[in-house]
């Protein structure tokens, strides 16, 4: 059974300036060090991305796989792996909250791969997944 993982972040901007960050998934390959290619594959019925191609090299990590994303107004965004190659879960969000003109970012995650790991090994690549999304998404938006 694959374990969520959640961390958070305070990001010096409003919410709609961090959802518009997110959602820019063809941006990705300029900030998220790991993105090697990025393409919105199809758009959902509010102009949004609903499914999102991604090729990452994260070094040791490598792979090719497919997203579907459900948007819950500027708040909260989803997604769930339609397709890949190493990993046979990925269940995730972004909650937003607003903090005095401020966002505090949860990002939540919940991965399986295809080939077994060790627990203690698969909860630290997940934290290094975390730690690292959420400091390049604080960069983006604020720099």
């Amino acid at each position: 059974m694959a374990d969520q993982s959640t961390q958070s972040i305070v990001v010096d901007a409003p919410p709609s300036d961090v959802m518009a960050v997110i959602a820019d998934f063809p941006s990705y390959p300029e900030w998220v060090a790991a993105a090697k290619q990025v393409e919105v594959v199809e758009d959902g019925d509010d102009g949004r991305a609903r499914q999102v191609h991604f090729v990452l090299d994260a070094g040791a990590v490598k792979d090719d796989y497919v997203l579907e994303y459900t948007w819950d107004g500027d708040r909260t965004v989803s997604w769930t792996l339609v397709k890949g190659q190493m990993q046979k879960r990925n269940d995730g969000s972004y909650t937003l909250e607003e903090q005095d003109g401020r966002t505090e970012v949860t990002y939540s995650i919940t991965i399986d791969l295809s080939i077994p790991m060790l627990g203690m090994i698969k909860r630290k690549a997940e934290k290094v997944i975390l730690d690292t999304a959420l400091k390049e998404l604080k960069k983006r938006v604020e720099g």
